[in-house]
């Protein structure tokens, strides 16, 4: 699951057990770095050599909330009032 806000995104992904989450925070951020400079020419004017995202990221194990967070996060960025969602959070 996706959403992208003015300042921020949430991302909700599934990666092997084995791997760090620092190391896949770490390919992310470089790979999508990389694709945005090539594509957009007044991001590369922007940052000539530094990654386009912050040093920062949060991160958190899912576990039987899978669809709850799915929902929070594509939710993210609406105008509405968040008494008028229903998350399923109690």
């Amino acid at each position: 699951t996706l959403n992208v806000d003015n300042d921020h995104l949430h991302l909700q992904i599934e990666i092997p057990p084995d791997m760090p989450v620092c190391e896949v925070v770490q390919l992310l951020k470089q790979n999508s770095s990389r694709a945005l400079k090539k594509r957009f020419a007044f991001i590369r004017r922007m940052y000539i050599e530094n990654s386009i995202w912050s040093v920062g990221y949060f991160s958190s194990t899912i576990g039987v909330n899978e669809e709850q967070i799915r929902r929070y996060i594509e939710y993210q960025g609406q105008k509405e009032k968040p008494e008028q969602i229903d998350l399923g959070f109690s």
